[in-house]
Protein backbone atom coordinates (compact mmCIF):
# COMPACT_ATOMS: atom_id res chain seq x y z
CA UNK A 1 0.00 0.00 0.00
CA UNK A 2 1.77 3.07 -1.30
CA UNK A 3 0.80 6.68 -1.83
CA UNK A 4 -1.11 7.42 -5.04
CA UNK A 5 -0.82 10.69 -6.95
CA UNK A 6 -3.13 12.32 -9.49
CA UNK A 7 -1.98 13.27 -12.98
CA UNK A 8 -3.28 13.96 -16.47
CA UNK A 9 -2.37 12.22 -19.71
CA UNK A 10 -0.87 14.91 -21.94
CA UNK A 11 -0.08 12.74 -24.97
CA UNK A 12 2.73 10.62 -26.38
CA UNK A 13 6.21 11.32 -27.70
CA UNK A 14 9.48 9.56 -28.44
CA UNK A 15 13.01 10.14 -27.21
CA UNK A 16 16.41 8.54 -27.74
CA UNK A 17 18.46 7.00 -24.95
CA UNK A 18 22.25 7.07 -24.49
CA UNK A 19 22.65 4.16 -26.92
CA UNK A 20 20.65 5.91 -29.63
CA UNK A 21 17.67 3.60 -29.31
CA UNK A 22 14.20 5.07 -29.71
CA UNK A 23 11.85 4.91 -26.71
CA UNK A 24 8.12 5.52 -27.10
CA UNK A 25 6.89 7.45 -24.06
CA UNK A 26 3.66 8.73 -22.56
CA UNK A 27 3.76 12.27 -21.20
CA UNK A 28 1.95 12.87 -17.91
CA UNK A 29 1.30 16.35 -16.61
CA UNK A 30 1.16 16.45 -12.84
CA UNK A 31 0.19 19.50 -10.82
CA UNK A 32 1.05 19.65 -7.13
CA UNK A 33 -0.87 17.03 -5.15
CA UNK A 34 -1.84 18.29 -1.71
CA UNK A 35 -3.09 16.31 1.27
CA UNK A 36 -6.71 17.26 1.92
CA UNK A 37 -7.43 14.79 4.73
CA UNK A 38 -5.75 12.10 6.81
CA UNK A 39 -7.85 9.08 7.82
CA UNK A 40 -6.80 7.49 11.11
CA UNK A 41 -7.54 4.09 12.62
CA UNK A 42 -8.98 5.36 15.89
CA UNK A 43 -11.33 7.86 14.23
CA UNK A 44 -12.20 6.45 10.77
CA UNK A 45 -11.48 2.76 11.23
CA UNK A 46 -8.64 2.64 8.68
CA UNK A 47 -5.52 4.53 7.62
CA UNK A 48 -5.52 6.49 4.38
CA UNK A 49 -4.30 9.68 2.77
CA UNK A 50 -6.67 11.79 0.67
CA UNK A 51 -4.93 13.75 -2.11
CA UNK A 52 -6.33 16.73 -4.03
CA UNK A 53 -5.12 18.12 -7.34
CA UNK A 54 -6.16 20.04 -10.48
CA UNK A 55 -7.23 23.53 -9.39
CA UNK A 56 -10.82 24.54 -10.05
CA UNK A 57 -12.80 27.74 -9.51
CA UNK A 58 -16.20 26.38 -8.50
CA UNK A 59 -17.27 23.30 -6.55
CA UNK A 60 -20.22 22.41 -4.33
CA UNK A 61 -20.52 24.05 -0.91
CA UNK A 62 -19.65 20.85 1.02
CA UNK A 63 -16.40 20.55 -0.98
CA UNK A 64 -15.65 24.22 -0.43
CA UNK A 65 -15.90 23.60 3.30
CA UNK A 66 -13.75 20.48 2.97
CA UNK A 67 -10.96 22.36 1.18
CA UNK A 68 -11.36 25.35 3.48
CA UNK A 69 -10.85 23.18 6.53
CA UNK A 70 -7.63 21.82 5.02
CA UNK A 71 -6.59 25.37 3.98
CA UNK A 72 -5.77 24.36 0.42
CA UNK A 73 -6.93 25.58 -2.99
CA UNK A 74 -10.17 24.26 -4.48
CA UNK A 75 -9.49 21.20 -6.63
CA UNK A 76 -11.49 19.09 -9.06
CA UNK A 77 -9.83 15.73 -8.34
CA UNK A 78 -9.76 13.81 -5.07
CA UNK A 79 -8.08 10.46 -4.52
CA UNK A 80 -7.79 8.36 -1.39
CA UNK A 81 -5.05 5.77 -0.97
CA UNK A 82 -4.63 3.30 1.87
CA UNK A 83 -1.26 3.44 3.62
CA UNK A 84 0.34 1.36 6.34
CA UNK A 85 1.24 4.36 8.47
CA UNK A 86 0.03 7.97 8.45
CA UNK A 87 2.83 9.29 10.65
CA UNK A 88 4.96 11.88 8.90
CA UNK A 89 2.10 13.20 6.77
CA UNK A 90 0.44 16.57 7.38
CA UNK A 91 -2.67 18.20 5.93
CA UNK A 92 -1.61 20.67 3.24
CA UNK A 93 1.62 18.81 2.48
CA UNK A 94 2.30 18.75 -1.28
CA UNK A 95 3.89 16.23 -3.65
CA UNK A 96 4.96 16.70 -7.26
CA UNK A 97 6.70 14.83 -10.05
CA UNK A 98 9.87 14.69 -7.94
CA UNK A 99 8.05 12.07 -5.84
CA UNK A 100 9.29 9.67 -8.57
CA UNK A 101 12.83 9.28 -9.85
CA UNK A 102 14.22 8.27 -13.22
CA UNK A 103 14.48 4.50 -13.39
CA UNK A 104 11.57 3.89 -10.99
CA UNK A 105 8.72 1.59 -11.96
CA UNK A 106 5.13 2.76 -11.50
CA UNK A 107 1.59 1.42 -11.88
CA UNK A 108 -0.79 3.71 -13.75
CA UNK A 109 -4.59 3.48 -13.49
CA UNK A 110 -6.94 5.23 -15.90
CA UNK A 111 -10.20 4.86 -17.80
CA UNK A 112 -9.78 3.23 -21.20
CA UNK A 113 -11.20 4.84 -24.34
CA UNK A 114 -14.89 4.17 -24.83
CA UNK A 115 -15.72 2.60 -28.20
CA UNK A 116 -19.47 2.27 -27.81
CA UNK A 117 -21.55 -0.82 -28.57
CA UNK A 118 -19.55 -3.22 -30.73
CA UNK A 119 -20.18 -6.54 -32.43
CA UNK A 120 -18.45 -9.83 -31.79
CA UNK A 121 -15.86 -9.42 -34.56
CA UNK A 122 -14.32 -6.24 -33.18
CA UNK A 123 -15.00 -7.03 -29.53
CA UNK A 124 -14.07 -10.74 -29.34
CA UNK A 125 -12.13 -11.33 -32.55
CA UNK A 126 -14.66 -13.58 -34.31
CA UNK A 127 -13.70 -14.38 -37.89
CA UNK A 128 -17.18 -13.94 -39.37
CA UNK A 129 -18.62 -15.71 -42.39
CA UNK A 130 -17.88 -15.74 -46.14
CA UNK A 131 -17.70 -12.35 -47.83
CA UNK A 132 -19.44 -13.55 -51.00
CA UNK A 133 -22.71 -11.92 -52.07
CA UNK A 134 -24.65 -15.15 -51.78
CA UNK A 135 -23.68 -15.71 -48.17
CA UNK A 136 -26.27 -14.83 -45.58
CA UNK A 137 -23.71 -14.86 -42.79
CA UNK A 138 -21.17 -12.03 -42.71
CA UNK A 139 -20.44 -10.37 -39.38
CA UNK A 140 -22.94 -11.63 -36.85
CA UNK A 141 -22.29 -14.09 -34.05
CA UNK A 142 -24.14 -17.09 -35.41
CA UNK A 143 -26.21 -19.52 -33.42
CA UNK A 144 -25.83 -19.62 -29.65
CA UNK A 145 -28.68 -22.06 -29.02
CA UNK A 146 -28.72 -25.42 -27.26
CA UNK A 147 -30.28 -28.81 -27.66
CA UNK A 148 -33.58 -29.56 -26.00
CA UNK A 149 -31.55 -30.13 -22.84
CA UNK A 150 -30.87 -27.67 -21.25
CA UNK A 151 -32.70 -25.75 -23.95
CA UNK A 152 -31.30 -22.30 -23.20
CA UNK A 153 -28.29 -20.06 -23.85
CA UNK A 154 -25.83 -19.88 -20.98
CA UNK A 155 -25.06 -16.35 -19.74
CA UNK A 156 -21.56 -14.91 -19.78
CA UNK A 157 -20.63 -16.04 -23.28
CA UNK A 158 -19.16 -13.78 -25.97
CA UNK A 159 -21.90 -11.45 -27.16
CA UNK A 160 -22.08 -8.04 -28.78
CA UNK A 161 -21.84 -5.48 -25.99
CA UNK A 162 -20.30 -2.24 -24.79
CA UNK A 163 -16.56 -1.90 -25.40
CA UNK A 164 -14.03 0.22 -23.51
CA UNK A 165 -14.68 2.87 -20.90
CA UNK A 166 -13.38 0.61 -18.13
CA UNK A 167 -10.92 1.15 -15.29
CA UNK A 168 -7.59 -0.31 -16.40
CA UNK A 169 -4.24 -0.52 -14.61
CA UNK A 170 -0.98 -0.72 -16.54
CA UNK A 171 1.72 -2.19 -14.32
CA UNK A 172 5.49 -1.86 -14.21
CA UNK A 173 6.04 1.16 -16.45
CA UNK A 174 9.51 2.66 -16.28
CA UNK A 175 10.01 6.35 -15.50
CA UNK A 176 12.23 7.59 -18.32
CA UNK A 177 12.45 11.27 -17.43
CA UNK A 178 11.29 13.64 -14.69
CA UNK A 179 10.94 17.32 -15.62
CA UNK A 180 10.33 19.20 -12.38
CA UNK A 181 10.39 22.60 -14.12
CA UNK A 182 7.42 21.78 -16.38
CA UNK A 183 5.78 19.26 -13.99
CA UNK A 184 6.03 16.51 -16.60
CA UNK A 185 6.67 12.80 -16.24
CA UNK A 186 7.73 10.55 -19.13
CA UNK A 187 6.83 6.88 -18.88
CA UNK A 188 8.01 4.16 -21.23
CA UNK A 189 5.10 2.65 -23.16
CA UNK A 190 1.41 3.48 -23.28
CA UNK A 191 -1.19 4.02 -20.57
CA UNK A 192 -4.99 3.67 -20.65
CA UNK A 193 -7.25 6.60 -21.47
CA UNK A 194 -7.55 9.43 -23.94
CA UNK A 195 -5.54 12.63 -24.03
CA UNK A 196 -6.48 14.88 -21.13
CA UNK A 197 -7.86 12.03 -19.03
CA UNK A 198 -7.12 11.64 -15.33
CA UNK A 199 -4.64 8.98 -14.30
CA UNK A 200 -3.50 7.74 -10.90
CA UNK A 201 0.11 6.76 -10.26
CA UNK A 202 1.79 4.77 -7.54
CA UNK A 203 5.06 2.91 -7.12
CA UNK A 204 4.94 -0.51 -8.80
CA UNK A 205 3.72 -3.43 -6.72
CA UNK A 206 5.36 -6.24 -8.73
CA UNK A 207 8.54 -4.64 -10.07
CA UNK A 208 10.92 -3.54 -7.36
CA UNK A 209 12.42 -0.07 -7.54
CA UNK A 210 16.10 0.51 -6.87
Amino acid sequence: MSLKLIGKKAGMTQIFDDKGELIVCTVISMEQNRIAQIKREERDGYKAIQMASMNKKKVTKPLMGHFGKAKIDICSALLESRVEDVEGYEVGQSFGVDFFQEGDFVDVTGTSKGKGFQGVIKLHGFSGGPAAHGSGFHRHAGSTGMRSTPGRCFPGGPRASRMGGERVTQQGLKVVKVDAMKNLLLLEGSIPGSRGGKVYLQRAKKKKNK
